[in-house]
């Protein structure tokens, strides 16, 4: 193998792994809770230049976040098996260059928001960083159960970003979207914290899943999914949503709520509880509900 076929390798891992610390799979979710919204700001379809503008800048900002994240946390990703293999632990990217990462994707994103949509969109992107970075890693995350609930805010930015780049305003549309990422983030998560509940016990980190049985978290996802389904039927009235979002709404929220109830049933019984179905069925059912909010200005009925 040649000198440079190495030196092309290395560059390979080293891009690969400074992409890794965006992650990825978080980011794709936050842009399809984004660019519907903007649908639905613009009743129509919106200027293609203003979506990709946002797009790119909410990437830039959702991938700040989760770079600092992966930095404060490195001490206890070393010891847990779901973040074992990340950058930092593994050792391919330095703290140092992490962190300088992380600073330049916040500060270019603000920027790139606020020239090319407006100030409001790079005052609420900066605000997002601020929320999972300070409120959530730095502050909650370690020292309470409720973390996931509070923390979650940063998740719920996307949506006011969306509405804002279009707008340049909030409007009550945007603030039922909010509280639906909101009250959804929880029963999203703790099936996550449940499956990796030992992780999370051996480095002390209070996620529901260890603090409180099975049926116990069971029971909240219950709950919160039914408040997430009947928070996103607010949005029929309030923004004059038509037959497909309502249509959408009704059977992807009761399938979600289904299998909120499928998870809690297993835990009563003492059967294997199967958590990571009702963490991917919440990340089918905010994707197709979002996918319902695009379609729905672009019809008729």
């Amino acid at each position: 193998m040649s000198d440079q076929t190495v030196r092309k390798s290395s560059i390979r891992r080293t891009v690969s792994a400074y992409v890794t610390l965006t992650k990825p799979r978080v980011l794709e979710l936050l842009l399809v809770s984004t660019v519907p919204v903007m649908f639905l700001a613009q009743g129509g379809l919106p200027d293609l230049w203003l979506v990709l503008a946002t797009v790119i800048g909410g990437s830039m900002s959702a991938g700040s976040a989760g770079a600092f994240n992966m930095y404060l946390d490195r001490d206890i990703d070393a010891h847990m098996h779901r973040t074992e293999n990340r950058p930092l632990v593994t050792g391919e990217v330095s703290p140092r260059g992490a962190l300088i990462f992380s600073w330049t994707l916040a500060i270019v994103s603000t920027v790139w928001l606020w020239f090319t949509t407006n100030p409001l969109t790079a005052i609420l992107s900066a605000s997002a960083i601020f929320f999972y970075v300070v409120i959530y890693t730095m502050i909650l995350k370690r020292r309470t159960e409720q973390n996931i609930i509070w923390g979650g805010i940063a998740g719920c930015f996307p949506v006011l970003i969306g509405w804002s780049a279009v707008t340049g305003s909030l409007d009550w549309p945007a603030f039922i979207l909010f509280l639906l990422v909101f009250l959804w983030t929880p029963p999203h998560y703790w099936p996550l914290s449940m499956k990796y509940k030992d992780d999370y016990d051996d480095v002390d980190v209070p996620m529901l899943g260890v603090t409180r049985n099975a049926s116990q978290v069971g029971l909240q996802v219950i709950l919160y999914a039914w408040a997430t389904v009947a928070c996103s039927l607010l949005l029929v009235p309030i923004a004059g949503m038509g037959l497909v979002y309502t249509v959408s709404a009704l059977v992807f929220g009761g399938w979600f709520i289904y299998e909120s109830h499928r998870l809690y049933n297993q835990a009563v019984r003492g059967t294997e509880a199967r958590p990571m179905r009702v963490f991917h069925a919440s990340i089918t059912y905010l994707t197709l509900l979002f996918v319902a909010v695009a379609i729905d200005p672009l019809l008729p009925f």
